[in-house]
């Protein structure tokens, strides 16, 4: 076995499963989304990404440029609450729908990620 292709495939999924239980619950109850599971997801997301670093194959920039994407998303929704909350005090019900947007956003390119790890390892496989 591969220890780094367990690590990084540990890492990926967690990160998409993270993002998921952030994305879920209704789009215009912030409630129902915790600020810790976005700060988690965050942070595994950027783990996710400095293990896709090093890889200098097609696959690797593809899988580097949708980890990327993802962060943006989730870093992007974290400022949008921040500044909503704390900058100009106007949350509501769009701004809590853009959060849930931009994490639904990083959630595809995390899905996007592990498909293609998954097809990867397949078809290394054969």
């Amino acid at each position: 076995m591969n220890v780094y292709k367990i690590v990084s495939g540990f890492f990926f999924i967690l990160a998409m499963t993270l993002n998921f239980g952030f994305f879920y619950g209704d789009l215009t109850n912030i409630q129902q989304h915790s600020q810790y599971e976005l700060f988690a997801a965050i942070i595994v997301n950027l783990i996710a990404t400095s293990l896709k670093l090093g890889d200098k194959t097609q696959l690797g920039a593809v899988l580097l440029s949708t980890s990327l994407v993802a962060d943006l998303q989730l870093l992007s929704a974290a400022v949008v609450w921040g500044v909503a909350l704390y900058g100009v005090s106007d949350f509501n019900v769009t701004t809590a729908a853009t959060i849930i947007s931009l994490s639904g956003g990083a959630l595809l390119a995390n899905m996007v990620s592990v498909i293609l790890f998954i097809a990867d390892t397949i078809k290394s496989k054969r």
